[in-house]
């Protein structure tokens, strides 16, 4: 299991910037190059009976097990016009995220003016 998860830590330790920044695509004279926000995570877990390393070593059978996920928000792209270059935001995606944020923000106001009243 151990090798497991250094080939894991290997194989993604560039993966952040490759998927947070697509392959740039050729479109009508421009170059577009999306950009995404990205969370992703492994995780790992063996039990070894032989060197009773574990709590439950005395359970019959050799256990192993693994895991990942990952998730992301396109936010918007790099758009090259000639010698200029843009960033044109994704406006549902900074809405998906603005709104809970703004929320937030919010109740945090109303419980602060709430205190600060008493």
């Amino acid at each position: 299991m151990t090798n497991l998860v250094a080939q894991l830590a290997d194989s993604a330790k560039d993966f952040g910037v490759q998927a947070a920044y697509g392959s740039p695509v050729e479109l009508g004279g421009s170059t577009i190059v999306p950009v995404a926000i990205v969370w992703y995570g492994f995780g790992g877990g063996s039990i070894d009976e032989a060197t009773g390393d574990s709590k439950v070593a005395n359970l019959k059978g050799v256990g192993s097990g693994g895991g990942g996920g990952g998730y992301s928000i396109p936010i918007g792209a790099y758009i090259s016009r000639g010698s200029s270059t843009r960033f044109e935001p994704n406006t549902i995606a900074l809405l998906t995220v603005g709104v809970p944020f703004v929320a937030v923000t919010g109740w945090a106001l109303r419980r602060i003016i709430r205190a600060l009243k008493h």
